[in-house]
């Protein structure tokens, strides 16, 4: 089993993942912004830990990373704004393959975005700006020598989902549940030789432990 830090324990994958995580019997800590957050985390069987990712250092992260050998980072700027886009969506998961090179940790599974996203219709400029930010952390974690899995998921829908997707390393733009998502996510974490790759998921007919069977190399 594995010991567990979870960037966005809080929003909307990562509330759902880690019930998931706790019952398949990891270890969770989980970062969370707001002091009162820590309770709920608690009762969940998540270990608190109070930050920030727009605020936290890289040594402050590091310190918070030592004894756990796994990490995922869920977490998103919403459409908040540029700034906070640059700060979490970028810049956040940076800062985890730093702190990680220094601890030691062995894989980071990074949330990130379909690139066919919006592509049918008229975006913003602070849409493309996120898109940017996602392809700049994906490049970056592809680059660090750390191992790593990239997912892609399409549109996110409020969801708790059915269990039931379509992955591929390539794959027709759709919805995705971010119960799926979640789901997906630790199956893969249950799955460390699969590595070093990038994946896209939408909701689909294969249950989730099919989908990750079949994503297996060789």
């Amino acid at each position: 089993m594995s010991d567990i830090f979870l960037i966005g324990a809080t929003g909307g994958i990562g509330h759902r993942l880690v019930p998931m995580l706790i019952a398949r019997g990891h270890s969770v800590t989980g970062l969370h912004r707001k002091p009162e957050q820590a309770d709920t985390l608690r009762e969940a069987g998540v270990l608190p830990a109070l930050g920030d990712i727009m605020e936290l250092g890289v040594d402050e992260l590091e310190q918070m990373l030592k004894g756990s050998d796994v990490a995922v980072f869920s977490a998103g700027a919403a459409g908040s704004g540029w700034d906070r886009t640059t700060a979490i969506d970028g810049d956040g998961p940076l800062k985890l393959i730093e702190a990680a090179r220094r601890t030691g940790l062995k894989r980071i599974y990074l949330v990130s975005a379909f690139p066919e996203a919006g592509r049918t219709r008229e975006t913003s400029e602070g849409f493309e700006h996120y898109m940017q930010e996602k392809k700049r952390a994906d490049a970056a974690l592809a680059a660090s020598g750390l191992d790593y899995v990239i997912i892609r998921p399409g549109t996110l829908q409020h969801a708790d989902g059915d269990g039931k997707v379509s992955a591929g390393r390539a794959l027709p733009y759709g919805n995705v549940a971010r119960g799926n998502v979640a789901a997906f996510i630790a199956a893969l974490i249950d799955a460390p030789d699969i590595r070093q790759e990038i994946f896209e998921l939408t909701d689909g007919e294969t249950s989730v432990s099919d989908a990750v069977a079949a994503l297996k190399r060789g």
